[in-house]
Protein backbone atom coordinates (compact mmCIF):
# COMPACT_ATOMS: atom_id res chain seq x y z
CA UNK A 1 0.00 0.00 0.00
CA UNK A 2 1.04 3.77 -0.49
CA UNK A 3 -0.21 6.91 0.27
CA UNK A 4 -1.09 8.97 -2.62
CA UNK A 5 -2.42 12.87 -2.55
CA UNK A 6 -5.78 13.00 -4.00
CA UNK A 7 -4.58 16.11 -6.51
CA UNK A 8 -1.66 13.28 -7.64
CA UNK A 9 -4.70 10.46 -8.63
CA UNK A 10 -3.91 9.42 -12.21
CA UNK A 11 -5.19 6.64 -13.97
CA UNK A 12 -2.07 5.20 -13.16
CA UNK A 13 -2.97 4.22 -9.73
CA UNK A 14 -6.39 2.62 -10.88
CA UNK A 15 -4.43 0.22 -13.65
CA UNK A 16 -1.83 -0.41 -10.79
CA UNK A 17 -4.97 -1.10 -8.38
CA UNK A 18 -6.21 -3.60 -10.67
CA UNK A 19 -2.81 -5.43 -11.17
CA UNK A 20 -1.98 -5.61 -7.90
CA UNK A 21 -0.97 -9.10 -6.57
CA UNK A 22 -3.14 -8.80 -3.16
CA UNK A 23 -6.21 -8.97 -5.15
CA UNK A 24 -8.19 -11.63 -6.65
CA UNK A 25 -7.19 -12.25 -10.09
CA UNK A 26 -10.99 -12.30 -11.15
CA UNK A 27 -12.42 -8.71 -11.39
CA UNK A 28 -16.45 -8.77 -10.26
CA UNK A 29 -18.61 -7.57 -12.94
CA UNK A 30 -18.92 -3.50 -12.77
CA UNK A 31 -16.20 -2.95 -10.84
CA UNK A 32 -13.82 -1.04 -13.44
CA UNK A 33 -17.06 0.66 -14.48
CA UNK A 34 -17.58 1.88 -10.93
CA UNK A 35 -14.24 2.89 -10.64
CA UNK A 36 -13.91 5.08 -13.76
CA UNK A 37 -17.34 6.86 -12.81
CA UNK A 38 -15.68 7.31 -9.78
CA UNK A 39 -13.03 9.74 -10.89
CA UNK A 40 -14.87 10.80 -13.19
CA UNK A 41 -17.26 12.37 -10.52
CA UNK A 42 -14.15 13.42 -8.34
CA UNK A 43 -12.31 15.17 -11.45
CA UNK A 44 -15.44 17.27 -11.90
CA UNK A 45 -15.75 18.08 -8.23
CA UNK A 46 -12.04 19.53 -8.78
CA UNK A 47 -10.34 17.25 -6.07
CA UNK A 48 -8.51 15.69 -8.34
CA UNK A 49 -7.00 16.63 -11.91
CA UNK A 50 -9.45 15.55 -14.58
CA UNK A 51 -8.70 12.71 -16.88
CA UNK A 52 -8.14 13.26 -20.32
CA UNK A 53 -11.60 12.67 -22.38
CA UNK A 54 -10.52 10.70 -25.23
CA UNK A 55 -7.10 8.50 -24.84
CA UNK A 56 -5.79 6.53 -27.63
CA UNK A 57 -6.97 2.99 -27.56
CA UNK A 58 -3.94 0.33 -27.14
CA UNK A 59 -3.14 -2.16 -30.04
CA UNK A 60 -4.59 -4.89 -27.67
CA UNK A 61 -7.75 -2.62 -27.62
CA UNK A 62 -8.30 -1.66 -31.38
CA UNK A 63 -7.68 -5.76 -32.12
CA UNK A 64 -10.52 -6.72 -29.64
CA UNK A 65 -12.67 -3.38 -31.10
CA UNK A 66 -11.99 -4.59 -34.53
CA UNK A 67 -13.25 -8.04 -34.16
CA UNK A 68 -16.63 -6.86 -31.76
CA UNK A 69 -17.06 -5.01 -35.21
CA UNK A 70 -16.42 -8.17 -37.32
CA UNK A 71 -18.81 -10.25 -35.27
CA UNK A 72 -21.33 -7.46 -35.25
CA UNK A 73 -21.12 -6.18 -39.38
CA UNK A 74 -20.24 -9.79 -40.51
CA UNK A 75 -21.58 -12.11 -38.21
CA UNK A 76 -24.72 -10.63 -37.27
CA UNK A 77 -24.43 -11.82 -33.62
CA UNK A 78 -26.34 -9.97 -30.55
CA UNK A 79 -24.52 -7.15 -28.10
CA UNK A 80 -24.96 -9.79 -25.66
CA UNK A 81 -22.58 -12.28 -27.83
CA UNK A 82 -20.21 -9.66 -28.06
CA UNK A 83 -20.15 -8.79 -24.02
CA UNK A 84 -19.49 -12.59 -23.42
CA UNK A 85 -16.72 -12.99 -26.16
CA UNK A 86 -14.76 -10.22 -25.74
CA UNK A 87 -12.99 -10.00 -22.45
CA UNK A 88 -12.07 -13.12 -23.19
CA UNK A 89 -10.30 -12.13 -26.09
CA UNK A 90 -8.68 -8.86 -24.05
CA UNK A 91 -8.02 -11.17 -21.31
CA UNK A 92 -5.88 -13.56 -23.39
CA UNK A 93 -3.54 -10.98 -25.15
CA UNK A 94 -2.72 -9.01 -21.99
CA UNK A 95 -1.43 -12.11 -20.82
CA UNK A 96 0.19 -12.81 -24.13
CA UNK A 97 1.46 -9.64 -25.34
CA UNK A 98 0.92 -7.61 -22.06
CA UNK A 99 2.05 -4.29 -22.64
CA UNK A 100 4.15 -4.74 -25.82
CA UNK A 101 3.37 -5.03 -29.40
CA UNK A 102 1.00 -7.51 -30.34
CA UNK A 103 2.32 -9.75 -32.84
CA UNK A 104 -0.54 -12.82 -33.86
CA UNK A 105 2.19 -14.04 -36.43
CA UNK A 106 4.19 -15.51 -32.68
CA UNK A 107 0.94 -17.34 -31.40
CA UNK A 108 1.19 -20.96 -30.84
CA UNK A 109 -0.98 -23.59 -29.70
CA UNK A 110 1.07 -23.72 -26.42
CA UNK A 111 -0.31 -20.06 -25.58
CA UNK A 112 -3.65 -21.33 -26.13
CA UNK A 113 -3.36 -24.66 -24.25
CA UNK A 114 -2.32 -22.66 -21.11
CA UNK A 115 -4.28 -19.72 -21.27
CA UNK A 116 -7.64 -22.48 -21.54
CA UNK A 117 -6.15 -24.02 -18.47
CA UNK A 118 -5.59 -21.38 -16.06
CA UNK A 119 -9.24 -19.84 -17.04
CA UNK A 120 -10.78 -23.43 -16.70
CA UNK A 121 -9.41 -23.44 -12.71
CA UNK A 122 -11.42 -20.41 -11.57
CA UNK A 123 -14.07 -20.48 -13.85
CA UNK A 124 -17.41 -22.41 -13.96
CA UNK A 125 -17.67 -25.26 -16.52
CA UNK A 126 -20.34 -23.11 -18.36
CA UNK A 127 -17.99 -19.84 -18.51
CA UNK A 128 -15.04 -21.92 -19.09
CA UNK A 129 -16.64 -23.35 -22.42
CA UNK A 130 -18.01 -19.91 -23.09
CA UNK A 131 -14.29 -18.28 -22.90
CA UNK A 132 -13.22 -21.73 -25.58
CA UNK A 133 -16.02 -20.94 -28.19
CA UNK A 134 -14.50 -16.73 -27.62
CA UNK A 135 -10.79 -18.04 -28.53
CA UNK A 136 -12.40 -20.57 -31.66
CA UNK A 137 -14.25 -17.39 -32.95
CA UNK A 138 -11.49 -14.90 -32.69
CA UNK A 139 -9.27 -17.19 -34.01
CA UNK A 140 -10.90 -18.04 -37.63
CA UNK A 141 -11.09 -14.07 -37.73
CA UNK A 142 -7.58 -13.93 -37.53
CA UNK A 143 -7.01 -16.12 -40.01
CA UNK A 144 -9.90 -14.53 -41.84
CA UNK A 145 -8.00 -11.71 -41.92
CA UNK A 146 -4.70 -12.97 -42.98
CA UNK A 147 -2.99 -12.15 -39.34
CA UNK A 148 -1.87 -15.36 -39.12
CA UNK A 149 -2.08 -18.86 -41.21
CA UNK A 150 -1.90 -21.46 -38.42
CA UNK A 151 -5.32 -22.88 -37.68
CA UNK A 152 -5.46 -22.08 -33.79
CA UNK A 153 -8.97 -22.79 -33.62
CA UNK A 154 -8.16 -26.46 -33.58
CA UNK A 155 -5.91 -25.85 -30.86
CA UNK A 156 -8.84 -24.91 -28.28
CA UNK A 157 -9.16 -27.55 -26.04
CA UNK A 158 -12.36 -29.10 -25.58
CA UNK A 159 -13.69 -28.31 -21.22
CA UNK A 160 -15.56 -30.88 -20.55
CA UNK A 161 -19.36 -29.15 -18.96
CA UNK A 162 -21.63 -31.94 -19.17
CA UNK A 163 -25.07 -31.77 -18.23
CA UNK A 164 -27.14 -32.87 -15.38
CA UNK A 165 -24.54 -33.70 -13.22
CA UNK A 166 -26.40 -31.94 -10.47
CA UNK A 167 -29.48 -31.01 -8.86
CA UNK A 168 -31.30 -27.53 -9.28
CA UNK A 169 -30.07 -24.72 -7.25
CA UNK A 170 -33.71 -24.16 -5.77
CA UNK A 171 -33.80 -21.78 -2.20
CA UNK A 172 -36.00 -23.62 0.23
CA UNK A 173 -39.68 -22.62 0.54
CA UNK A 174 -39.64 -21.40 4.31
CA UNK A 175 -36.84 -18.88 3.02
CA UNK A 176 -39.11 -17.62 0.27
CA UNK A 177 -41.53 -16.38 2.66
CA UNK A 178 -38.78 -15.13 5.34
CA UNK A 179 -37.21 -13.04 2.13
CA UNK A 180 -40.85 -11.63 1.22
CA UNK A 181 -41.15 -11.04 5.43
CA UNK A 182 -38.15 -8.82 5.65
CA UNK A 183 -38.55 -6.89 2.35
CA UNK A 184 -40.19 -3.25 3.39
CA UNK A 185 -43.31 -2.61 1.53
CA UNK A 186 -43.19 1.32 3.20
CA UNK A 187 -40.38 3.17 0.79
CA UNK A 188 -40.05 3.43 -3.24
CA UNK A 189 -37.04 1.01 -3.07
CA UNK A 190 -38.96 -1.74 -1.17
CA UNK A 191 -42.03 -1.68 -3.26
CA UNK A 192 -39.98 -1.90 -6.57
CA UNK A 193 -37.78 -5.09 -5.26
CA UNK A 194 -41.01 -6.43 -3.78
CA UNK A 195 -42.88 -6.43 -6.76
CA UNK A 196 -39.16 -8.07 -8.52
CA UNK A 197 -39.00 -11.23 -6.03
CA UNK A 198 -43.03 -11.60 -6.33
CA UNK A 199 -42.08 -12.14 -10.33
CA UNK A 200 -38.82 -13.93 -9.29
CA UNK A 201 -41.14 -16.91 -7.10
CA UNK A 202 -44.53 -16.66 -8.51
CA UNK A 203 -43.84 -16.86 -12.55
CA UNK A 204 -40.11 -17.85 -12.74
CA UNK A 205 -39.06 -14.99 -14.92
CA UNK A 206 -35.37 -14.65 -15.24
CA UNK A 207 -33.24 -11.88 -14.72
CA UNK A 208 -33.46 -10.48 -18.19
CA UNK A 209 -37.10 -11.02 -18.28
CA UNK A 210 -37.42 -8.80 -15.87
CA UNK A 211 -35.57 -6.12 -17.05
CA UNK A 212 -37.30 -6.49 -20.51
CA UNK A 213 -40.62 -5.70 -18.89
CA UNK A 214 -42.47 -2.67 -19.85
CA UNK A 215 -45.50 -0.54 -18.78
CA UNK A 216 -47.01 -2.39 -22.28
CA UNK A 217 -46.42 -5.66 -20.97
CA UNK A 218 -49.21 -5.94 -18.51
CA UNK A 219 -52.75 -6.09 -19.54
CA UNK A 220 -55.19 -5.19 -16.51
CA UNK A 221 -57.88 -6.52 -18.17
CA UNK A 222 -57.01 -9.71 -19.06
CA UNK A 223 -55.17 -10.34 -15.69
CA UNK A 224 -52.10 -11.33 -17.87
CA UNK A 225 -48.31 -10.15 -18.73
CA UNK A 226 -46.25 -10.39 -21.86
CA UNK A 227 -42.79 -11.59 -21.42
CA UNK A 228 -39.86 -11.98 -23.66
CA UNK A 229 -38.17 -14.50 -23.15
CA UNK A 230 -34.94 -16.50 -24.43
CA UNK A 231 -34.42 -16.25 -28.05
CA UNK A 232 -36.88 -13.62 -28.32
CA UNK A 233 -40.02 -15.90 -27.70
CA UNK A 234 -42.75 -14.70 -26.65
CA UNK A 235 -45.19 -15.92 -23.95
CA UNK A 236 -48.50 -14.51 -21.84
CA UNK A 237 -48.72 -15.37 -18.52
CA UNK A 238 -51.75 -15.36 -16.40
CA UNK A 239 -50.72 -12.91 -13.45
CA UNK A 240 -51.92 -13.72 -9.99
CA UNK A 241 -53.23 -11.73 -7.88
CA UNK A 242 -50.87 -11.34 -5.24
CA UNK A 243 -48.39 -10.59 -8.62
CA UNK A 244 -50.93 -8.27 -9.69
CA UNK A 245 -50.99 -6.28 -6.08
CA UNK A 246 -47.34 -6.22 -5.67
CA UNK A 247 -46.83 -4.32 -9.41
CA UNK A 248 -49.57 -2.14 -8.52
CA UNK A 249 -48.52 -0.81 -5.61
CA UNK A 250 -44.86 -0.42 -7.20
CA UNK A 251 -46.72 1.73 -9.96
CA UNK A 252 -49.17 3.80 -8.00
CA UNK A 253 -46.98 4.56 -4.87
CA UNK A 254 -43.01 3.60 -5.75
CA UNK A 255 -42.22 4.06 -9.53
CA UNK A 256 -40.81 7.19 -10.13
CA UNK A 257 -42.10 9.97 -12.38
CA UNK A 258 -40.54 9.26 -15.69
CA UNK A 259 -41.11 9.57 -19.45
CA UNK A 260 -39.69 5.61 -19.47
CA UNK A 261 -41.48 2.85 -20.48
CA UNK A 262 -39.47 0.22 -18.67
CA UNK A 263 -41.69 -1.35 -15.69
CA UNK A 264 -39.18 -1.13 -12.90
CA UNK A 265 -37.15 1.83 -12.44
CA UNK A 266 -34.06 2.88 -10.86
CA UNK A 267 -34.99 4.67 -7.92
CA UNK A 268 -31.56 7.31 -8.02
CA UNK A 269 -31.02 9.48 -10.33
CA UNK A 270 -30.18 8.68 -14.00
CA UNK A 271 -34.06 7.61 -13.55
CA UNK A 272 -33.81 5.17 -15.97
CA UNK A 273 -34.80 1.39 -16.51
CA UNK A 274 -32.83 -1.28 -14.43
CA UNK A 275 -30.48 -1.85 -17.68
CA UNK A 276 -28.97 -5.43 -16.96
CA UNK A 277 -29.75 -8.54 -16.04
CA UNK A 278 -27.40 -8.15 -13.37
CA UNK A 279 -28.94 -5.94 -11.43
CA UNK A 280 -31.66 -8.43 -10.77
CA UNK A 281 -29.58 -10.86 -9.03
CA UNK A 282 -28.13 -8.32 -6.74
CA UNK A 283 -31.58 -7.12 -5.73
CA UNK A 284 -32.27 -10.88 -4.74
CA UNK A 285 -28.79 -11.55 -3.25
CA UNK A 286 -29.56 -8.07 -1.06
CA UNK A 287 -33.33 -9.44 0.09
CA UNK A 288 -31.90 -12.64 1.39
CA UNK A 289 -29.17 -11.07 3.05
CA UNK A 290 -31.24 -8.39 4.76
CA UNK A 291 -33.63 -11.97 5.70
CA UNK A 292 -30.32 -12.90 7.35
CA UNK A 293 -31.02 -16.54 5.96
CA UNK A 294 -27.81 -19.18 4.66
CA UNK A 295 -28.21 -20.26 0.73
CA UNK A 296 -25.77 -22.14 -1.01
CA UNK A 297 -26.06 -19.86 -4.16
CA UNK A 298 -26.80 -16.62 -4.82
CA UNK A 299 -28.57 -15.16 -7.40
CA UNK A 300 -32.18 -14.74 -8.59
CA UNK A 301 -32.35 -17.82 -10.58
CA UNK A 302 -32.87 -20.69 -7.50
CA UNK A 303 -36.16 -18.80 -6.88
CA UNK A 304 -36.84 -20.18 -10.96
CA UNK A 305 -35.83 -23.73 -9.50
CA UNK A 306 -37.93 -23.55 -6.16
CA UNK A 307 -41.08 -22.67 -7.88
CA UNK A 308 -40.59 -25.85 -10.17
CA UNK A 309 -39.75 -27.84 -7.19
CA UNK A 310 -42.85 -27.12 -5.29
CA UNK A 311 -44.84 -27.48 -8.30
CA UNK A 312 -43.23 -30.76 -8.30
CA UNK A 313 -44.10 -31.32 -4.75
CA UNK A 314 -47.85 -30.30 -5.30
CA UNK A 315 -48.12 -33.42 -7.98
CA UNK A 316 -47.60 -30.73 -11.25
CA UNK A 317 -46.17 -32.89 -14.07
CA UNK A 318 -42.69 -32.25 -15.53
CA UNK A 319 -44.37 -31.15 -18.80
CA UNK A 320 -46.75 -29.00 -16.80
CA UNK A 321 -43.62 -27.09 -15.06
CA UNK A 322 -42.03 -27.08 -18.60
CA UNK A 323 -45.04 -25.05 -19.94
CA UNK A 324 -44.70 -22.81 -17.00
CA UNK A 325 -41.02 -22.12 -17.06
CA UNK A 326 -41.34 -21.68 -20.70
CA UNK A 327 -39.16 -24.16 -21.57
CA UNK A 328 -38.43 -25.57 -25.14
CA UNK A 329 -36.54 -28.79 -24.56
CA UNK A 330 -38.42 -31.84 -22.44
CA UNK A 331 -34.52 -32.44 -21.55
CA UNK A 332 -34.94 -29.07 -19.70
CA UNK A 333 -37.34 -30.15 -17.39
CA UNK A 334 -36.32 -33.47 -16.67
CA UNK A 335 -33.73 -32.11 -13.77
CA UNK A 336 -36.71 -31.54 -11.45
CA UNK A 337 -36.93 -35.15 -11.59
CA UNK A 338 -33.74 -35.58 -9.47
CA UNK A 339 -35.69 -33.20 -6.75
CA UNK A 340 -39.10 -35.75 -6.79
CA UNK A 341 -37.50 -37.92 -3.82
CA UNK A 342 -40.45 -39.90 -3.47
CA UNK A 343 -40.78 -40.97 -7.01
CA UNK A 344 -37.34 -41.72 -7.03
CA UNK A 345 -37.18 -43.71 -3.81
CA UNK A 346 -38.88 -47.13 -5.03
CA UNK A 347 -36.11 -47.08 -7.27
CA UNK A 348 -33.14 -47.34 -5.65
CA UNK A 349 -31.89 -51.12 -4.57
CA UNK A 350 -31.77 -52.48 -1.00
CA UNK A 351 -28.54 -52.30 1.14
CA UNK A 352 -26.90 -54.83 1.47
CA UNK A 353 -27.27 -57.17 4.55
CA UNK A 354 -30.56 -55.02 5.32
CA UNK A 355 -31.28 -52.19 7.66
CA UNK A 356 -29.16 -51.66 10.44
Amino acid sequence: AEEVAARDVTDEHVRRFFESSARPQSVRCGEFAALRRLMDFLGQLGVIHPLPEHEEATAIQQTVSAFAAYLRQERALSEKTLVQYCPFIERFLSERFGHGPVEFAALRAGDVIGFVKRQAASLSPARAKAATTALRSFFRYLRHCGATQLDLAAAVPTVPNWSMTGIPRAIAPEHVQAVFAHCPRDTPLGRRDYAILILLARLGLRSGEIVALTLDSIDWEAGSIAVAGKGNQAACLPMPMEVGEAVADYLRHGRPVSSSRALFLRVCAPIRGLGAAQTVGTIAGAAIKRAGIETLHRGSHQFRHALAADMLRHGATLTEIGAVLRHRHAKTTSIYAKVDFAALRPLSLPWPGGAK
